[in-house]
């Protein structure tokens, strides 16, 4: 069974990599997820330590603190 791309990763334009060579890095689920399409913050990240997400036109920035928690900001 091929894991399908989530919706949300799709097109990966706002994600901004800490590393040049991040970006190009695949952007598809490493390992199983579940039926409500959940997916790995690694595969999101991609090496970066934030990124952008567009919502309905408004841009959020999620961002890994030191201590591995996730902070979403306007």
């Amino acid at each position: 069974m091929s894991a399908a791309l989530h919706p949300a990763l799709s097109p990966p334009a706002l994600v901004t990599p800490a590393r040049p060579d991040a970006a190009a890095a695949p952007l598809a689920p490493s390992g199983p997820t579940d039926a409500a399409g959940a997916v790995a913050s690694e595969v999101l990240f991609r090496g970066a330590g934030e990124l952008l997400i567009d919502h309905h036109g408004t841009l959020y920035r999620l961002k890994k603190t030191s201590l591995g928690k996730l902070i979403l900001t306007k």
